[in-house]
């Protein structure tokens, strides 16, 4: 595997992965057969519809045993051409840093676009009773705040408030040079998101602080687990608007989340998190919370389909 370090997706989220409607954005699967009806490799190309429509992304798997033999070049070479078909001129891609993955990106001439350091929180090395003093402490500091929590898709009422508080969230996360960051509102929010919580393959929790004076969704962080690996969880959205920056929300909010946590998934053993390295505020919170750095956080690569050869 790849992965070091995370177990493996769960065969109903890949198999959506593979043929659903991944959150809205059109997309095409394409392998390469093996004699007996299987899959030498294969790839799913993501076609943005909203921003970026210059740009496909591709995820791209080849068998660990059947690599160095062609199949990945042959499939990037395809995606490279469906790609254009559909008038886009970039290619990107992720993967594990250091990794099979890695070197082939960079043997096709791929850039790295920028990187994501991987952080893994060992709730079980944290005492209940220092989670609770923390999130006592940053309550002190969020007067006139007050607490939300759902579980699974972002409820109706919420919906226009967490689309700002994604809007926040690509206004600061990484991306490559002419990268358009996404643009949420209420119905986009509505329309797609939540696909893997509504069919089953995740559970989602969420917590989010309101601004009681004005109702606004002032931060929020969310993650899901998959009911087959119950002793992980995986960070999603979390973030702080900036009009509301410097009330210890993200501590609030995080250590909330622990709390709940603790009384919904007594399996519950780990959280990982992925931050880019200039995201010094979120860095801080986490660290304060416990999470390490790991190795192996993604990479990000672009090419022009042109390039692809």
């Amino acid at each position: 595997m790849d992965e070091p370090i995370e177990p493996p997706d769960s065969p109903g989220t890949h198999r959506l992965l593979l043929t659903g409607d991944w959150e809205g954005a059109p997309g095409e699967v394409w392998y390469l057969p093996n004699e007996f009806g299987g899959a030498v490799a294969y790839y799913r190309l993501d076609l943005p519809d909203l921003e970026n429509l210059d740009r496909a992304f591709v995820y791209l798997f080849t068998h660990p045993a059947l690599r160095r033999q062609g199949a990945g070049r042959a499939l990037l070479r395809h995606a490279a051409e469906r790609a254009a078909a559909h008038g886009r001129m970039v290619l990107d891609g992720v993967t594990p840093a250091d990794s099979a993955g890695d070197a082939f990106a960079r043997s096709t001439g791929a850039t790295l676009a920028f990187e994501r350091a991987r952080r893994v929180q060992e709730l079980r090395e944290i005492p209940p009773e220092r989670v609770a003093e923390m999130r006592a402490e940053a309550e002190r500091k969020a007067t006139g705040y007050s607490l939300v929590t759902w579980t699974g898709p972002v409820p109706d009422e919420h919906a226009a408030g967490y689309a700002g508080a994604l809007n926040a969230y690509y206004a600061d996360a990484p991306h490559a040079e002419g990268v358009q960051p996404e643009v949420w509102d209420a119905d986009r929010v509505r329309q797609r998101t939540g696909m893997l919580l509504r069919a089953g393959h995740l559970r989602g929790y969420s917590v989010a602080a309101v601004r009681e004076a004005t109702g606004e969704m002032a931060a929020i962080t969310e993650l899901t687990i998959d009911p087959d690996e119950p002793e992980w969880a995986y960070q999603h959205l979390t973030a702080v608007t900036r009009p509301h920056r410097g009330h210890r929300l993200g501590i609030l909010v995080k250590t909330a989340m622990m709390q709940l946590l603790a009384e919904t998934e007594p399996r519950l053993k780990r959280i990982r998190t992925r931050n880019g390295a200039d995201n010094e505020h979120m860095i801080a919170v986490n660290e304060t919370l416990g999470h390490r750095l790991t190795r192996s956080g993604p990479r990000f690569y672009e090419i022009p389909v042109t390039d692809v050869k």
